[in-house]
């Protein structure tokens, strides 16, 4: 049942506009940022949009079509379109129907319907990932492709269910500190822990990757100091840029029993392969060499151009 006095209007065209100056927009927004995407924030109205990929992401974090739909009929202004609820159960039931797991040293993707793989097989976009089929529901897929078959699938609209997980690397025993070294306590916040905790998963196939998305300020660089503590394992950090890389290794050592010298960064600086590496986005980027080139005209040279 809809209700003037509620904040949010559903469109047809599966946009959300938000009236933030309302009693339960909060409420409301906080229900939204699970399987909407925020487009625009203005000061009196925030538009949000409901895509294929939002609510995929929100079925990969454990929600199911019926809370967004609950979501929706709470807080809807007026009656929400019958085909939004249509395009959310299309798209939520999709998310699942093909699984990715490991095989031995394969990676195998299945489907428990024989017809949605005949689907895929015929797919050309898919076809050269395939490298043998297994049966009606499975084909196994080379280890390297692991990623782009995903983005492939998803762009043919139909995300897979990755439960293949990852090979331990080396370990690296250390902890998180209960005092920095300037002796002011130190404890993740709660929420901090909630974030970890989602991205881990308990260590189990369905945790370690995944983005994790906060506000400027709330403490990316203690979660990752979280998983780090709980994956024990050698880590390469990517950061922006050398500023951030060297604020990274600051907070490692001041926060955890990491030395100094089990900390390397690989800039274009300093080439430092340790424990724990920190690099920065441009030093993993690959770049064409420009070739220079000089021209002359009427004897006089010419601007050297890059091509």
């Amino acid at each position: 049942m809809f209700n003037p006095q509620n904040p949010l209007i559903v469109q047809s065209d599966r946009t959300l506009l938000l009236e933030v100056d309302n009693d339960r927009a909060e409420a409301c927004r906080d229900r939204l940022a699970v399987f909407c995407d925020l487009v625009k924030s203005p000061e009196h109205i925030h538009t949000y949009r409901m895509s294929p990929l939002s609510l995929w992401n929100a079925r990969a974090a454990g929600m199911m079509a019926d809370q967004m739909e609950a979501t929706l009929f709470d807080f809807s202004k007026y009656d929400v379109p019958g085909n939004v609820i249509a395009d959310l159960r299309d798209y939520a039931d999709r998310y699942g129907r093909l699984k990715l797991e490991r095989a031995g040293g394969a990676l195998v993707l299945r489907s428990d319907d024989p017809i949605l793989m005949v689907e895929i097989l015929h797919n050309k976009s898919v076809q050269k990932f395939v490298r043998r089929q297994i049966d009606d529901r499975s084909i196994e897929i080379p280890l390297i492709e692991r990623g782009r078959i995903k983005q492939v699938l998803i762009k043919i609209g139909f995300p897979i269910e990755d439960l293949a997980g990852y090979s331990d690397g080396d370990k690296v025993e250390f902890r998180l500190r209960d005092f920095t070294l300037t002796g002011s306590l130190f404890h993740p916040r709660d929420y901090q822990r909630e974030s970890a905790d989602i991205f881990w998963a308990n260590g189990s196939e369905r945790g370690g990757s995944g983005v994790l998305v906060l506000p400027c300020g709330a403490g990316k660089t203690i979660i990752g100091m979280e998983i780090m503590a709980r994956a024990q394992m050698q880590t390469l950090i990517v950061a922006t840029g050398i500023t951030a890389a060297r604020q990274w290794k600051r907070e490692l050592i001041d926060k955890t029993t990491l030395t100094e010298d089990q900390i390397g960064e690989y800039s274009g600086d300093r080439k430092e392969i340790r424990p724990v590496t920190i690099a920065t986005y441009q030093v993993l980027t690959a770049r064409k060499k420009s070739r220079v080139e000089v021209w002359e005209c009427g004897g006089v040279e010419g601007t050297p151009t890059s091509t």
